[in-house]
């Protein structure tokens, strides 16, 4: 059976964007890039200001992908052991 999902690739690290539930907690995958697409941020009303108004208010996000952060990935369960 061949399942697919949607991530994003950054930073030598793969988001998925959505998981399937019936996968096993194991298994193989195949990743395949796909070319990036430029989005017209005219077509979306928005201008240069905003889009860096947006890129500032979102950058804080990127330190979640810092390897310092991976300590947060099982808090409950680091917090459970204390």
């Amino acid at each position: 059976m061949l399942t697919s999902v949607q991530g994003k690739y950054c930073n030598v690290q793969i988001d998925l964007i959505q998981l399937s539930d019936n996968l096993p907690e194991e298994v193989s995958v195949i990743v395949t890039f796909l070319e990036l697409k430029a989005i017209d941020l005219q077509a979306h009303s928005i201008d240069e200001a905003q889009a860096a108004e947006l890129q500032a208010q979102l950058a804080t996000f990127t330190d979640w992908r810092s390897p310092e952060m991976d300590i947060y990935d099982n808090y409950d369960a680091a917090k459970a052991n204390l």
